[in-house]
């Protein structure tokens, strides 16, 4: 009986001193956690833990096999591709995949394509691919009088003698020549690397505008950052890019002995084209004066006095005083006098309406008034709706 007692007791000491033994090296580092919680780690809590680290280890083991033999054969199908397509080249694309490709580039792009080689260089000038980037960014803004000063540029440029001699005013001015290196940002520099582009290219010009080296003319709204003295007006002026900004600077002709206005930070929407070929200093011949009935949207020439130039007002053809605006009776249009009213100013004020005779209508006011020039017709949505948007938050006086 002793003997078995013995036996007994000691069998589990000698188990738990063979399974030490075979515990794996961070047996010690569970005893080290024991004893930063304070409390023990039971023979249970041990072996569950080597259970789960044995399982955890050869399920990690077999995803890293299966990651190697994945990435490996990734690897092997690169290198398959590159192999196969080291000898081609965009050129062997069929030449009509070449163009759609080309064709859906934005500017800077098909600047960059152009400095691959010679032959895509050939194909990125065209104006095929750039005569749609210049309708969708500037055909809004440049008008023919634009187009004429560009072409003169070109003209003079072909001639070195004529630009020594040459020395643009007022709105013709050019602050500098138009040279190959076009862009500033430098994802686009390498255009600045190529031989001269055509000059009468489109895509010279669209880069000569893009960077601001051909300043053009064209016509701004409630100029001066709508200065109240030209609310609900639109101006001339010679028009500079800046394309760090995305706005423009404006150059304002003088106005009798003023200097030249500059306004800085003019956004899209107060630019437009001149809307008839006529310069500033010039009476527009009014070829519509007979068709003008009440409710019409007009802009008429206006300037303070004859050293200024004009600039284009908006108003309505009002009714006459004798006229109680009842549609049914309205005799207005057959008049020879015609109503004009400047909704802007308030009741009572001497800029609120004139009247012009539409038979003999040239040049009409006085230098307490000013003098009313040339008048034309809105009949586009687009424009009157411009208008209406820039209409002043309060009543002018």
């Amino acid at each position: 009986m002793l003997l078995l007692y013995f036996f007994l007791t000691c069998f589990p000491i000698i188990f738990l001193f063979k399974l030490k033994k075979s515990l794996p090296p961070w047996d010690t580092e569970v005893k080290l956690l024991s004893l930063w919680f304070g409390k023990d780690v039971s023979f249970s809590s041990v072996t569950k833990f080597i259970k789960t680290s044995s399982s955890l280890c050869y399920f990690t083991s077999k995803m890293s096999l299966k990651k190697m033999s994945l990435t490996s054969k990734v690897d092997n199908f690169e290198e398959e591709v590159v192999e196969e397509g080291a000898a081609m080249s965009i050129l062997d694309l069929p030449e009509l995949v070449l163009e759609s490709i080309l064709e859906r580039l934005p500017p800077a792009s098909l600047c960059s394509m152009a400095g691959v080689c010679s032959s895509l260089r050939s194909r990125c000038i065209t104006d095929h691919f750039w005569e749609k980037h210049m309708k969708n960014k500037w055909g809004r803004i440049i008008g023919p009088v634009a187009y004429r000063e560009w072409q003169w540029l070109i003209a003079l440029r072909k001639d070195s003698s004529h630009l020594k001699q040459w020395r643009p005013k007022g709105l013709m001015r050019i602050f500098s020549i138009v040279r190959p290196s076009w862009w500033i940002k430098p994802k686009v520099d390498d255009c600045s690397k190529q031989s001269s582009l055509p000059r009468e290219s489109i895509m010279s010009w669209f880069l000569a505008l893009e960077t601001g080296r051909f300043c053009f003319p064209a016509q701004v709204y409630n100029r001066e950052n709508g200065h109240v003295g030209f609310m609900l007006s639109c101006y001339d002026a010679e028009l500079c890019y800046d394309q760090r900004t995305d706005t423009f600077q404006a150059r304002y002709p003088p106005h009798g002995r003023r200097a030249v206005a500059i306004e800085n930070n003019v956004p899209w929407e107060r630019i437009r084209a001149p809307p008839v070929d006529t310069s500033p200093h010039d009476l527009h011949i009014s070829d519509c004066l007979n068709e003008l009935r009440p409710g019409d949207h007009i802009e008429i020439q206006w300037r303070r006095n004859k050293e200024f130039p004009y600039g284009w007002w908006y108003g309505v053809v009002g009714h006459l005083a004798s006229c109680d605006g009842n549609e049914n009776y309205c005799r207005c249009h057959n008049s020879d006098t015609v109503v004009l009213e400047f909704n802007q100013y308030a009741l009572g004020s001497r800029w609120r309406h004139t009247t012009i005779d539409r038979k003999e209508h040239r040049e009409e006011g006085n230098e307490g008034d000013g003098f009313y020039g040339g008048i034309r017709k809105l009949g586009s949505v687009e424009e009157i709706s411009t208008w209406k948007r820039l209409w002043p938050a309060e009543i002018l006086e």
